[in-house]
């Protein structure tokens, strides 16, 4: 229970912005400081509020903690915010807030003389610690972003559909990871949120919060990662927040627009290794398809509901250069047979290369409805095989 835990001691200024009434489904946690390059702060607030609909945005608060000790910076920012989100504002969407710097500890005795990397890395955790703390109460999940990045379309419903199916695993969990960067996308429990805190206080200094985040999934007992894929978010600074060096990282799984695949069965004549069947591939939800015994001649058949034009197709294979689909090539298919587990009649589409297929532009050449996609193996492999993200655009 939250309330056990030794509430941090804290007091906030409330900059700008209205705490809502009732509790929301997510709160979204951003700290944020003066940088000497670039300001993404507005960028990455607008790409929250334009990417979700009035609905979403009613069933979120954005929590902003500015957390730099320079007032004029701070006053600026509040004055920018004010006159870019003013109904956000009003409506307890978004809330501005800021720590003073007599509740932030001291560095310990043995670092009289740290870097500037870690005298500002350990600050940011009590940032974070601040953050995560005033947000425990809003909401019933919490999300940490950073102050540069750029949303995916809907990312809200994305989110809360991963999460009640992860919930309904009945299994313990502490994160689910939206983002393979750094600290950005990572969902929390509330009731989590009160001991994460306290975490990243006791340790401020031990270690980056990102790392430091690691070890709290583990402590809650939750050993495997859990990530979304397409990524719902992505770095979009270009200098960093701590010295303004240039800092160019990029999610590769990213994608702005993150549409769910049309309905469809999926069916195979390979192995199924544990729970790891093929349905997975198709639903896009951080899991995968595992199969052994990989033979010339073996299919993955995604049966649509109802036919319809690809536009586009992508399919990876394998996981961490391993497992891959080593010779294959891409299916369509037309005329559902075989009590509905097959077509009549396919089309080559292309092949694999590298364990990966991707094709934008297959209306051009199919340009009439199908009812099947077929992943055919074109010969015998010795390895394993892990088919983990099929996305098609119809």
């Amino acid at each position: 229970d939250a309330k056990n835990f030794l509430p941090l001691n804290v007091t906030y200024q409330l900059l700008a912005g209205t705490p809502p009434s009732q509790k929301r489904y997510l709160a979204v946690g951003i700290s944020s400081v003066k940088r000497i390059k670039g300001m993404y702060l507005l960028s990455t607030l607008e790409s929250i509020m334009s990417q979700s609909s009035p609905e979403e945005r009613a069933s979120m608060v954005v929590v902003l903690l500015l957390a730099d000790f320079d007032a004029s910076w701070r006053n600026a920012t509040v004055t920018q915010i004010q006159s870019r989100f003013p109904s956000e504002l009003d409506q307890g969407h978004l809330l501005v807030l800021h720590v003073a710097q007599d509740f932030y500890p001291p560095l310990q005795e043995e670092l009289q003389r740290p870097s500037r990397q870690v005298t500002f890395r350990s600050k940011q955790n009590v940032d974070y610690s601040f953050l995560i703390n005033y947000s425990a109460g809003l909401s019933h999940y919490y999300l940490q972003l950073e102050d540069d990045v750029s949303c995916a379309n809907n990312f809200f419903t994305h989110i809360r559909r991963r999460t009640e199916e992860e919930e309904a695993k009945k299994s313990p969990w502490a994160v689910i990871e939206f983002s393979v960067l750094g600290y950005i996308g990572k969902l929390y429990k509330s009731g989590d949120a009160p001991l994460l805190a306290r975490f990243l206080f006791l340790f401020y200094q031990e270690m980056p919060c990102d790392w430091l985040m690691s070890h709290f999934r583990q402590l809650l007992t939750q050993k495997e990662t859990i990530v979304f894929k397409p990524s719902l978010f992505q770095h979009m600074g270009t200098f960093s927040s701590f010295s303004g060096n240039q800092n160019s990282l990029k999610d590769k799984y990213f994608q702005e627009d993150v549409s769910p695949n049309p309905p469809a069965e999926v069916f195979t004549d390979m192995s199924v290794y544990q729970e790891n069947v093929p349905r997975r591939a198709w639903n896009n939800a951080g899991e995968y398809f595992w199969s052994h015994s990989i033979k010339k001649g073996n299919t993955l058949t995604a049966v649509l509901a109802a036919p319809a034009v690809f536009t586009s197709i992508v399919i990876e294979t394998g996981a961490e250069g391993r497992d891959q689909l080593e010779s294959g090539q891409v299916e369509l298919g037309r005329g559902v047979i075989a009590e509905g587990k097959s077509c009549a009649e396919f089309q080559s589409v292309g092949t694999f290369r590298k364990g990966r297929f991707e094709s934008n532009q297959v209306d051009r050449e199919f340009g009439s409805a199908s009812s099947c996609l077929r992943i055919r193996v074109t010969a015998d492999q010795h390895s394993w095989l892990i088919v983990r993200n099929i996305r098609v655009r119809t």
